[in-house]
């Protein structure tokens, strides 16, 4: 349990940050490419991190910050803040309404709670540890089903330097076309959000930051769902300055499901798929 509930900083950080994001959207004027083609920032996304820093130092200065943008600012603290201040810049540059903030509190390794807001349809999601997930103030839960088959399934498939790897998670997205509804993909938190509330019996991400998903993994777990790598191992988070911009794979669903995908994915790995 959190010693210290931050749903109300949490929660309005995001409302005043989609403020922001929707003053812009449509209207963007300025977009860089980061590291690789498919990782763009756009002056929404910076504003929209200032107006959420502005209310994490205010309410917390001793506390440490991770946001995308601005990187990394520790303060010795044992609470850290993971902000990513537009979850989806290329469809939200596109003119796609699939967008939103995300916003994590960590205590030392762990998210103890964490918001995700989409502001084109106005939801909110929070989570405490312990405390159930909540979408606009009722209590979600991921997809009851325990047949791949019945549900649909995104997979956000991003950039990769090594083309062999790009070729073996399209070998994984065959399979799942095979073996269930359906694949889909907004390449961003609505994926991990519907995850959460049902929607989407699972969600499949090869190269998630921390800021991509240290809300959603407690969103989507406090949802009553599994969050692991590849192989099915436990997300250890890791905040050393060194590590703090590593991928972590990851695979979420409930467990009937999420077993599913994890032998599936096991098969191709052993080519053992006709």
């Amino acid at each position: 349990m959190t010693e210290i509930s931050f749903q109300t900083e949490i929660t309005a950080a995001l409302k005043k940050a989609g403020e922001v994001l929707l003053k812009y959207f449509g209207k963007v004027t300025h977009i860089k490419v980061k590291e690789n083609l498919s990782s763009v920032v756009s002056e929404a996304d910076l504003e929209s991190e200032k107006v959420i820093l502005e209310i994490i130092t205010k309410d917390f200065p001793d506390h440490n910050i991770i946001s995308e943008e601005s990187g990394y600012k520790y303060k010795g603290s044992e609470y850290t803040w993971i902000v990513d201040p537009l979850d989806g810049t290329s469809n939200f540059v596109a003119g796609l309404p699939w967008f939103g903030i995300l916003i994590a509190v960590m205590k030392h390794n762990t998210p103890i709670a964490g918001g995700a807001y989409i502001p084109i349809d106005q939801q909110l999601y929070y989570a405490e540890q312990g405390k159930k997930a909540w979408l606009n103030g009722r209590i979600i839960q991921v997809s009851h089903s325990s047949e791949l088959k019945n549900v649909l399934v995104a997979y956000s498939l991003d950039f990769c330097p090594f083309f062999k790897d790009t070729l073996a998670e399209t070998s994984i997205i065959a399979s799942l076309v095979r073996n269930s509804r359906n694949v889909r993909s907004t390449n961003c938190l609505l994926d991990l959000c519907y995850t959460a509330d049902g929607r989407l019996g699972a969600v499949i991400n090869q190269k998630e930051k921390i800021w991509d998903i240290a809300a959603p993994w407690l969103i989507i777990k406090e949802a009553g769902g599994l969050v692991t790598d590849r192989e099915g191992k436990e997300l250890n988070f890791s905040l050393a300055e060194k590590d703090y911009g590593k991928d972590y794979p990851m695979i979420a669903a409930n467990k009937h499901i999420h077993h599913k995908i994890i032998n599936l994915i096991q098969e191709i790995s052993n080519n053992k798929l006709n």
